[in-house]
């Protein structure tokens, strides 16, 4: 389990590095554009582009961000791997949960 759980995080990093770039990049343009959240919300609003592209950041930061933290609660908190698994397993619910319910909002699918 731990070396599938090893290549799942390394494999979401490597996903998610494009979308952080490109987040990052938005945001600079947004902000230096003097964009506000108003007309950000409009040019979202029903873009599948953009659904696509916010949906699939949040499901690669729901698997990487539970690993990591698990790894911490193993190695640092001394959490037992039973415990420190079914906590990962909440909180990715809980991230993809929330995420899938900000991207439909912002999306205007909500």
């Amino acid at each position: 389990m731990e070396s599938m759980l090893f290549t799942l995080q390394r494999l979401s990093a490597l996903a998610m590095a494009p979308f952080v770039l490109v987040h990052l990049g938005v945001i600079l343009v947004a902000v230096r554009g003097g964009l506000t959240t108003a007309e950000i919300l409009s040019r979202t609003q029903g873009s599948w582009g953009w659904i696509l592209f916010y949906g699939l950041f949040v499901v690669c930061v729901s698997v990487h961000v539970p690993i990591g933290l698990r790894n911490i609660a193993v190695e640092w908190l001394r959490l037992p791997r039973g415990a420190a698994n079914a906590w990962a397993a909440v909180l990715a619910a809980v991230m993809l949960i929330m995420g899938l319910k900000a991207v439909a909002s912002v999306g205007g699918l909500g």
